[in-house]
């Protein structure tokens, strides 16, 4: 059985995925669940998952504990590679995707687009943040 911190970073990660749904409904007023799925945009679901994980190891096991150690390296981790990396590997899709758009019309080759949208800004980070950590609180209060 899944411990507290599981649950509740679980809980988290699925509960970003699911506010950009609402967000995307909010923006455009079309139901797009297939926003549950996608990998960036706000909030960062990757960012709210390890914020409560890394919480949840340090009021359960203190900050002074090996596991809370490995939950932050993890954790930072896991950020900056949403952040930097996959946020330069969507520029790229951009990028890659405008010489395609060209490719079409210029010699009428047809080929799939690249997503663009992997990575996350720091403001989807941040919120990605504040999110996990209002989760952790609240799954230890209760």
């Amino acid at each position: 059985m899944l411990h507290t911190i599981g649950i509740a970073s679980l809980i988290a990660g699925l509960g970003a995925q699911l506010m950009k749904v609402v967000i995307a409904f909010y923006r455009t007023r079309k139901l797009r669940f297939d926003r549950f799925f996608d990998t960036g945009g706000m909030p960062s679901s990757h960012t709210a998952l390890v914020t409560t994980l890394t919480i949840g190891v340090a009021l359960d096991s203190g900050i002074n504990s090996a596991m809370f150690s490995i939950a932050l390296i993890f954790s930072m981790y896991v950020v900056f590679e949403a952040a930097g990396l996959r946020q330069e590997v969507g520029k790229q899709a951009r990028l890659l995707n405008e010489l395609v758009d060209d490719l079409l019309v210029t010699h009428h080759i047809n080929t799939a687009r690249l997503k663009e949208l992997v990575g996350h800004t720091w403001g989807e980070v941040t919120v990605g943040f504040l999110f996990g950590l209002l989760v952790a609180l609240i799954a230890y209060r209760l």
